[in-house]
């Protein structure tokens, strides 16, 4: 009689939250773990987003907000998109959700029917294929290797459209891999997608100002698509405010309105607080955006250095994000300690174990050759953990 429904039973745990998990119990039986798993700034919010939040409940900014968000902060954002990537929205084309995660969700809850197709480049968020799978759409994936620097190509594309195509997911810069979009290459997708109309653009764009290639591309920019494009931010990754769950989408109004529907229903607004912090993060200064930006790419440069030191992983060098992604399934079949490395799974769990440094298996991101680690952390921890794992691996046999 307790049985769940069919619709969670098609939904796979969180591979990152699962890890994540399993780094902090051994954490919690005083064993010095190292974690690299989960994709969280390790930086403080700046103090003056703090301020604003802290007056904001001096204030008593206690109550409902509109679903939406207060318009304060929705015109925060329209200035945000105009100054900063050129782009013209209305604050009636503006949804703020508890995080870019939701943010996600509604859009694609909102836009796809059973047996829609979404077509999802791997290796890609874990997150996107459960999403479509709880939208009951059918995940479509397009494999891009390291080789091509995990970017999916016009060619790709084209031969992934089918009539069921309903929407294409685009996360740059990327989780798991750090690959940036440049403006040419997104105009190239577009040209594709611009012959087959049904088709929208989820632009997951999160990450965009952990950026070590200069401006950020987005494929709103294009006049001719912009009418099928819903942009996903938020103030996670930039501002380091992962728990204060502020994201939003802009989108034609006609998917905002359906989005709001959706969200009216299931969790109303995000925390008033919240968003007074978000409205001062994207209207306040912005030193601190760059000064992060910086530190990423220092731990970047050094990460990738240590990487490519380490026989048998081939490394590629991402150009945002705070991932590293190395392929690594010259060590399958091979063993140590008892133990044989089959998978990249096998490979994450004997780096928790053994080495005591947690990062994610590729095959919960759609590339089971590779795994994933998170260099939002120390340049002490990252040297530390990179000495530990060419120990590892040095191990299997």
């Amino acid at each position: 009689m307790n049985n769940l429904s069919e619709r969670l039973n098609r939904l796979a745990p969180s591979a990152t939250l699962a890890m994540s998990q399993k780094s902090s119990e051994l954490k919690a039986q005083g064993v010095d773990v190292i974690n690299m798993s989960v994709g969280e700034p390790d930086f403080n919010t700046p103090d003056h987003i703090k301020r604003a939040a802290i007056k904001a409940v001096e204030d008593n900014w206690s109550r409902y907000s509109p679903v939406p968000g207060y318009p304060e902060l929705k015109k925060a954002i329209v200035a945000k998109l105009k100054n900063e990537n050129g782009l013209d929205y209305a604050p009636s084309q503006i949804l703020c959700s508890n995080g870019a995660k939701q943010s996600v969700c509604n859009a694609i809850m909102a836009l796809v029917n059973a047996g829609d197709e979404v077509i999802i480049p791997a290796p890609y968020w874990v997150s996107y294929p459960q999403m479509v799978l709880l939208a009951e759409g059918t995940p479509v994936y397009v494999e891009c290797g390291i080789e091509q620097d995990f970017k999916m190509t016009p060619d790709q594309l084209e031969k992934a459209i089918t009539p069921n195509t309903r929407a294409l997911i685009l996360c740059s810069p990327s989780n798991p891999t750090g690959s940036v979009y440049s403006a040419a290459e997104l105009e190239a997708l577009k040209d594709v997608l611009l012959r087959h109309p049904r088709v929208i653009v989820i632009a997951d764009e999160i990450y965009e100002h952990i950026n070590y290639v200069g401006a950020h591309a987005s494929m709103a920019q294009f006049p001719d698509i912009k009418e099928r494009v819903v942009i996903i931010n938020g103030v996670s990754k930039a501002y380091a405010m992962t728990g204060w769950r502020i994201g939003f989408i802009a989108a034609p109004e006609w998917i905002v309105k359906g989005c709001n529907k959706l969200q009216g229903q299931y969790t109303s607004g995000p925390c008033s607080v919240s968003q007074k912090a978000a409205e001062e993060a994207f209207s306040g200064p912005q030193e601190c955006v760059e000064e992060m930006r910086q530190a990423f790419e220092r731990r970047k440069n050094l990460i990738v250095s240590l990487a490519k030191e380490i026989p048998g992983l081939e490394v590629n060098d991402p150009q945002g994000a705070f991932y590293l992604f190395p392929k690594c399934s010259s060590f399958y079949g091979k063993s140590a300690d008892g133990r044989t490395i089959n998978n990249s799974t096998d490979l994450a769990m004997y780096l928790l174990e053994v080495g005591h440094v947690a990062t994610v298996g590729g095959d919960a991101f759609g590339s089971p050759e590779c795994f994933r680690m998170s260099y939002a952390t120390s340049d002490d921890n990252i040297r530390e953990a990179m000495r530990r794992i060419k120990e590892c691996l040095a191990r299997l046999k």
